[in-house]
């Protein structure tokens, strides 16, 4: 009898074991990788560091870059595909030509871990991990990234166009928007924050300093420098201009004195349902701060490919052969 108690004993020991380290179809762990690639968050954060320090405004466009692969099929890395002769990938529809940028970053990033763990960690988990890691080195919050993702095979132009928030989208657009990927308008109020770092293009904002009228005239008159009537679109105004490379509540505080830089930026304080959370923002950064944690987490887990789903792409810009 006790040598039958000793053998169940240590039979769920190894069943819990291995269901720590291998976790059900669909959901994500953060020891997925302790055993087979145990150094990967040091490498991903030892490139953040470097890169971020040479250029701060990358920790956004990173952010940014997570948040558009995540909305268009969930968080699979398809962003990443190149365009072939035969493939149509996501990069260049119109919500991320010319403005998702950060590829180059994930490139380097995969090669380091390649080098120490080869064909083991997906481009969707190094893009979780740097976009964690950028927004903590800008001074944001922190938090535990869940892993396991795999890579999609497959991109989707179109869903690219129709399911990424428009700089012009109102307020009801934008919950719908949200809530169609499970996230609630609180956690689309705390997500919007991000956009207390990073620059936007002169044509995501033309309308709002030209043709808004709940804006800051001050304001206005100050942005129409570098941003004229008829022309500069590519031309950059950071989002806060305070503090663009810090990562914090002064969002929030902007579009309370109705100095939002993009028009769906000031939809969330405009006399609608989200006006007193963005009040609460802008006067208690660590409740931002753990909201908008939170609410990455989540967004992270919008819909992975998990167990044999998707592959472990070698090269993030391409499938594998």
């Amino acid at each position: 009898m006790a040598f039958s108690n000793s053998f169940l004993l240590l039979s769920l020991l190894s069943l819990l074991a291995w269901a720590a380290a291998c976790p059900p179809q669909g959901q994500l762990s953060p020891t997925f990788y302790a055993t087979s690639c145990p150094d990967v968050q040091c490498i991903v954060r030892s490139a953040m560091e470097r890169v971020v320090r040479r250029e701060p405004r990358m920790g956004a466009s990173i952010l940014r870059l997570f948040f558009h692969d995540c909305f268009v099929n969930g968080c699979d890395g398809s962003i990443l595909l190149d365009d072939t002769a035969t493939f149509t990938g996501e990069k260049n529809a119109p919500p991320n030509q010319n403005s998702v940028r950060g590829y180059e970053v994930i490139d380097t990033i995969k090669a380091r871990v390649e080098a120490a763990c080869k064909a083991t960690v997906s481009c969707a988990d190094i893009v979780a991990l740097a976009a964690r890691d950028g927004v903590h080195l800008l001074g944001g919050p922190t938090w535990t990234v869940r892993l396991g993702r795999r890579d999609a095979t497959t991109a989707n132009q179109s869903a690219a166009i129709s399911y990424l928030p428009s700089a012009g989208a109102n307020l009801t657009t934008l919950i719908s928007m949200f809530a169609a990927k499970g996230l609630n308008a609180q956690e689309m109020t705390a997500l919007s924050g991000g956009h207390t770092i990073g620059q936007a293009h002169c044509k995501t904002f033309r309308d709002r300093i030209y043709n808004d009228t709940n804006i800051n005239p001050g304001f206005a008159a100050f942005r129409k420098r570098n941003c004229s009537a008829s022309c500069g679109d590519s031309n950059l105004a950071p989002f806060d201009i305070q503090t663009p490379n810090r990562f914090g509540n002064e969002y929030y505080q902007n579009l309370v004195a109705r100095r939002g830089l993009l028009h769906s930026d000031q939809e969330l304080f405009n006399g609608g349902s989200q006006d007193a959370l963005v009040w609460q923002y802008s006067t208690n950064a660590s409740l931002f701060a753990s909201d908008f944690a939170r609410a990455m987490v989540k967004m992270g887990n919008i819909s992975p490919l998990t167990g044999t789903s998707g592959e472990i792409r070698l090269n993030c810009r391409k499938v594998n052969a």
